[in-house]
């Protein structure tokens, strides 16, 4: 017990002291995570819309593979982009193997698919509930798509800070592609697994604390958020 209240005692005095090391680590991994997020939604929620408002040859299994995407692992995201990036891969004229870039491509990788998924399935709902109306009043399709995108906008917001939770916990994949190198691709995941192993569990400890507090202050917006959209009705 004495081993872990000192062990508490070191993490917070890191947190507190504002450690350099410590919120390079954090500074970075909330700079990779919010890029790939970002990047995921400019593409994933535009394609959720289209296969929630439009019926085409071909849906079904567009959302099909989305859905199974969904559960993606993802050390086999990693060693897919670790072999489209490496030297003698199709992208290694690039050089972002072992570089942050690396990491956003993965990251955008696992999360595409929950993001544009999630955004389907609300939307379709809208779209059942719509549909005999925007009938009646003959609203084209390009209005329903801007129409679904407003109306859905808190639900939309709910699903981002779920993709920046799963970004920002991710381990398995940034590790492979990133190489956990210290001051350019290290980040809070890979960082709190290399320095368990090598016992310097303050560090690790510092980096885990701030990871749940990041975990935390996500959780409570989505769920202050739903409070929000039960109590004045929105949806």
């Amino acid at each position: 017990m004495q081993f872990i209240n000192e062990t508490l005692s070191l993490a917070w005095g890191l947190i507190l002291g504002f450690d350099s090391k410590v919120f390079e680590i954090v500074w970075l991994s909330l700079k990779v995570s919010l890029t790939s997020l970002i990047l995921s939604c400019l593409f994933a929620i535009p394609l959720g819309i289209i296969l929630g408002v439009y019926k085409f040859v071909g849906r079904n299994f567009v959302v099909l593979i989305l859905n199974t995407l969904m559960g993606l692992p993802p050390v086999v995201v990693g060693l897919s982009v670790y072999l489209l990036l490496s030297r003698s891969g199709p992208m290694g004229w690039m050089n972002f193997l072992y570089t942050p870039y690396a990491m956003i491509i993965a990251q955008f990788i696992l999360i595409f698919p929950i993001i544009s998924s999630l955004t389907c399935q609300k939307v379709e709902e809208l779209n059942s509930e719509y549909k005999d109306l925007f009938v009646s009043l003959r609203v084209k399709k390009t209005q329903q798509f801007l129409i679904f995108f407003l109306d859905s906008r808190f639900a939309l917001l709910t699903i981002f800070l779920a993709g920046f939770g799963r970004a920002i916990s991710e381990v398995g994949a940034v590790i492979i592609v990133g190489g956990n190198i210290d001051h350019v691709t290290r980040m809070m995941t890979t960082a709190i697994a290399m320095h368990t192993s090598q016992g310097d569990l303050s560090l690790a400890m510092a980096l885990g604390i701030i990871l749940l507090l990041i975990a935390l202050t996500v959780n409570l917006l989505v769920f202050s958020l739903r409070l929000f959209v039960k109590r004045y009705g929105y949806d």
